[in-house]
């Protein structure tokens, strides 16, 4: 988990240029609050869900009653998050003191919350930080004076809109519990979601958000979930069905935002090639010209000469808190005059074309070339040498779709799309 940037930005370049996808397979997750979290011991049935789905899940807990962020910035919650080897912390704050004034969350709130995702981030680089969004109390709290905050619907508002903030200020995701639970009053009054005290979960409340966490760590669809935690097959189904509305159909909204590449190609000069990066929300860049270069850079405009005229697959991967995107695309280069004059590279042909379990490339008569066969996703498949007129391509067993042949001769190269029926 401690690895330089360098390291983890190659680690992205060999995963993405192999193919290969991140997934949280067994994450290992610290749940810090008080007792909205310890109640029913939400961090246990998360686990259980996960085990009922043929999941992994480890845990750490520190939830004393009445926790505030403030405090866990000075109790064990901090020495657990600089550990470090976590995948997601939980931060859950005190039930009202995000429904307080502004100027009382801006003095008692938001320094803590950033204090606390600053040393998630310090020794887990890549952990996501994860706010517990909490509900309002069953009939409001007029416990302060503070009127917005003596109904329901006026403190569950606020507590949405400070926890979302939250999360945009301080890069994090946020677990909407408290959204559910108002999906679930709106749809489902029968379902008790609170103890006699108007405050604390009951075991469906404590479901509801078991449920929601587990479709953000795992994101898989909480309806096919099969764990009912002890509740009555109807409740857990109404339940379920709750957090797929509010939670896994808008995952988008609640998870931090993923960086996303994109490049433009802006000016070719013969061999030397200027490039324009569209890439968002990223810390690094690195770029593979397809000629065996290299290069991380976050600048805007990058150049790039390549030594010689042809087709070259150019790749760009952005990364932020180890989460990667890949942009790619091919770019002709020519020569400079003079050095490649005539040729019969018009006269490579594949057919049949669509094909079915085989194509045939065409070469002219003594043409020898170099064939590489991509995916759509500009990942290469199979690298060969043909040098006959008819050189059979075996497509058996690949999947349906578009492929792109890059024929490297002596005389240039092409490109020819293949597709598969």
């Amino acid at each position: 988990m401690h690895k330089t940037r360098k390291a983890l930005l190659l680690t992205w370049f060999l995963a993405f240029f192999a193919g290969q996808v991140f997934a949280q397979e067994h994450p290992r997750v610290l749940f810090i609050g008080n007792s909205y979290t310890q109640v029913n011991n939400l961090p246990q049935m998360v686990t259980d869900i996960a085990l009922s789905m043929g999941e992994n899940m480890e845990y750490s807990s520190n939830t004393p009653g009445g926790c505030t962020f403030e405090m866990h910035c000075h109790n064990q919650s901090m020495t657990l998050i600089c550990e470090g080897g976590w995948d997601f912390v939980v931060m859950q704050e005190q039930s009202q003191l995000p429904a307080f004034p502004m100027d009382s969350v801006e003095l008692y709130v938001f320094p803590f919350a950033q204090q606390l995702v600053d040393s998630v981030y310090a020794h887990n680089p890549c952990a996501e930080p994860m706010f517990y969004m909490t509900w309002g109390r069953k009939n409001g709290d007029t416990e302060f004076g503070y009127p917005p905050m003596d109904t329901y619907e006026g403190m569950d508002s606020l507590l949405y809109a400070r926890y979302m903030q939250m999360g945009e200020d301080n890069d994090a995701s946020v677990c909407p519990v408290g959204r559910v639970w108002h999906y679930l009053r709106d749809h489902n009054a029968e379902i008790e979601l609170y103890m006699t005290d108007g405050s604390h979960p009951t075991l469906a409340g404590s479901y509801a958000a078991a449920c929601a966490f587990y479709t953000m760590f795992f994101g898989r669809d909480p309806d096919s979930i099969s764990h009912n935690a002890g509740l009555d097959e109807t409740a857990a189904r109404a339940i379920r069905s709750a957090v797929h509305e509010v939670v896994y159909d808008s995952l988008w909204r609640w998870q931090r935002p993923s960086p996303k590449a994109g490049f433009v190609v802006d000016s070719v000069d013969y061999l030397n090639v200027r490039f324009v990066s569209k890439a968002k929300l990223f810390e690094e860049q690195g770029w593979s010209f397809g000629d065996g270069e290299t290069l991380q850079s976050t600048d805007t405009m990058v150049w790039h000469t390549f030594p010689e005229g042809g087709v070259y697959l150019v790749r760009q991967v952005v990364s932020r808190h180890c989460m990667a995107d890949t942009a790619w695309q091919f770019i002709r280069v020519e020569a400079p005059v003079g050095v490649v004059e005539g040729n019969n590279l018009s006269a490579i042909s594949i057919s049949p074309n669509p094909a079915d379990d085989e194509a045939v490339l065409h070469l002219p008569e003594g043409m020898a070339a170099e064939i590489v066969l991509y995916g759509i996703d500009g990942r290469e498949i199979w690298q060969k040498e043909m040098k006959n007129p008819r050189n059979t391509i075996a497509l058996q067993g690949f999947p349906c779709g578009l492929y792109v042949l890059k024929v490297a001769t002596s005389q240039g190269t092409v490109l020819r799309r293949l597709v598969k029926r």
